[in-house]
């Protein structure tokens, strides 16, 4: 605690100089200094706007290659078990001992 207590013996006159100063300076500070951070935020929401934008388009683009892929499988597969039910069959009907090109 012997921080605060030289702390507290400081100047008095230097802290209401500070102290006032800021109150004087505050009115003039503060304006120019929110018309520098308005516009900075501004661009900053803009820019993220923008991102999520394209993000979305990014994202729609990735689930339609997707959905075709996934379309594509599903075509091969039925064509392949047609093809296999197709072979099956072609092998139920020859008799036996006798090759299907025969």
């Amino acid at each position: 605690m012997a921080i605060l207590e030289n702390g507290l013996k400081g100047n008095l006159v230097t802290a209401l100089a500070i102290g006032i100063g800021a109150a004087v300076l505050a009115p003039v500070v503060i304006p120019l200094f929110a018309s520098v951070a308005k516009p900075l935020a501004k661009a900053a929401i803009k820019g993220g706007m923008q991102l999520y934008e394209s993000g979305k388009e990014t994202f729609a683009e990735v689930a339609e290659i997707t959905e075709d892929l996934v379309a594509e499988a599903k075509a091969e597969l039925a064509e392949s078990a047609t093809a296999a039910a197709a072979a099956a069959g072609a092998v139920a009907e020859t008799p036996q001992g006798e090759t299907a090109a025969s």
